[in-house]
């Protein structure tokens, strides 16, 4: 049997995890600039924590979630998504309390799970960054949080990003308007998908994010949940939309987003990209109010998002952007003879506690190979270290690109390397 990665999953080599850590220290960078602290959280939880909070009748619970029973008989699922994980851990570690400060802002990057058909920018397994912030219901918070998203696709250098804007309002706004999706799709039941049908008896709401076109053509005239908000709900999504406007954060206003998962109110919002033609969402997310309390904890505002990191890949890479260099190579020593095993070893050590990167040859190549292989690590300065260099004690520094040499003692090599550099500069 060949063995190979599970279906839905990826291997991330040396070269493509570049644009990995590109993504990820631009994240944090931008993330501390607005005060949020990093927490990680397991990758699988009790099956309650996702099933309830996300929603007995979302597509993630009833088809998508890996869950399973382990040798203690407790129901356990691999994290499907981060937010509800990271509202377990607020109240489990009482982040809630009066001495902590308000309010608490968190940022997380790790693996979920989701067992779904595999394509470009999903995966089984795959990656989130995301942020929740607790403790504030002022429309400022929603703003601010999206602007910290819009500033680290700017950081990124990501072209052609556009804010969608929508509110679910309050819960009584949201009730009265799924009563009136209710009434509108009932008569076009059988025009729906068989996975409409199903949503609108548990949940009419999630027909408007379905992607079927049988869907999208029975919702062309639907009722819009801006028609039924509350006065509260009005207020807030106004203020909201001030705010953008203020720091001139470009919007678009659609009526019909609604986010997967149940525990949203309020401000919801996607950025949305094109890949090759197709509009792709590479980041979501929203207020959510009343999901700590669910949880056992005190009342808490909260809101926050979570950007899929295979899909603002794939967006980096279709934008040629974001690919880091690959760390120069300082030093290599070429390395002769067993004689000079030892001393080599301790010479690129010596080099290396000084902060510089270096390498030497361990396969006993000819001397042209590892030239050869000094060239292909793009190597700036090469030592050649054989009997005589080390009865000696001295040897030759190349530089690479000019051929200029300067001769120097082990010593001064894994002591003072960058006295010898200076020699160069001369």
């Amino acid at each position: 049997m060949r063995l190979q990665k599970p279906k839905g999953t990826q291997d991330s080599l040396p070269q493509s995890s570049l644009r990995w850590q590109y993504l990820e220290d631009t994240a944090r960078r931008t993330f501390e600039r607005y005060r949020y602290g990093e927490i990680r959280t397991p990758m699988f939880e009790h099956y309650e924590v996702i099933s309830r909070s996300v929603g007995d009748t979302t597509d993630i619970v009833t088809k998508e979630m890996y869950d399973f029973y382990d040798k203690g008989e407790r129901h356990i699922t691999l994290r499907p998504e981060g937010t509800a994980p990271v509202v377990r851990a607020y109240v489990e570690n009482k982040l809630f309390a009066p001495e902590v400060q308000k309010p608490v802002k968190l940022y997380y990057m790790g693996s979920m799970f989701r067992y779904e058909r595999p394509q470009a920018g999903r995966l089984r397994e795959f990656h989130q960054i995301g942020v929740e912030c607790f403790g504030s219901k002022n429309p400022a918070t929603d703003v601010e949080t999206i602007a910290m998203a819009h500033a680290l696709f700017q950081e990124l250098g990501i072209d052609d990003v556009t804010l969608h804007l929508n509110t679910l309002g309050t819960s009584s706004s949201r009730a009265a308007y799924r009563q009136a999706l209710i009434d509108y799709l009932t008569p076009l039941k059988d025009q729906l998908s068989a996975d409409s049908q199903r949503r609108l008896v548990e949940n009419p709401l999630r027909v408007l994010d379905s992607k079927e076109k049988e869907d999208k053509a029975a919702l062309v005239g639907a009722p819009s949940i801006l028609d039924y908000l509350d006065e509260e709900s009005q207020q807030h999504f106004s203020q909201v939309r001030q705010m953008l406007d203020a720091l001139g954060i470009a919007y678009v206003i659609d009526p019909n987003m609604v986010r997967g998962l149940d525990y949203y109110n309020h401000t919801i919002f996607e950025f949305m990209t094109s890949v090759e033609g197709t509009e792709l969402t590479i980041c979501a997310g929203g207020r959510y109010d009343q999901l700590v309390e669910y949880f056992g904890g005190p009342q808490t505002p909260a809101f926050g998002f979570g950007l899929g990191m295979e899909r603002v890949l794939l967006v980096l890479e279709k934008q040629d952007k974001g690919a880091k260099k690959e760390v120069p190579l300082d030093l290599y020593v070429a390395v002769l003879g067993e004689e000079a095993n030892f001393v080599a070893l301790a010479l690129v050590e010596g080099v290396r506690n000084q902060g510089y990167v270096a390498e030497r040859d361990y396969l006993g190549r000819k001397l042209k190979a590892q030239f050869k292989a000094a060239d292909q690590f793009k190597a700036r300065y090469i030592v050649t270290l054989g009997e005589e260099e080390v009865s000696t004690n001295q040897v030759v520094v190349k530089d690479n690109a000019t051929r200029q040499e300067v001769k120097a003692s082990l010593e001064e090599l894994m002591g003072n390397f960058a006295a010898i550099l200076e020699k160069f500069e001369a």
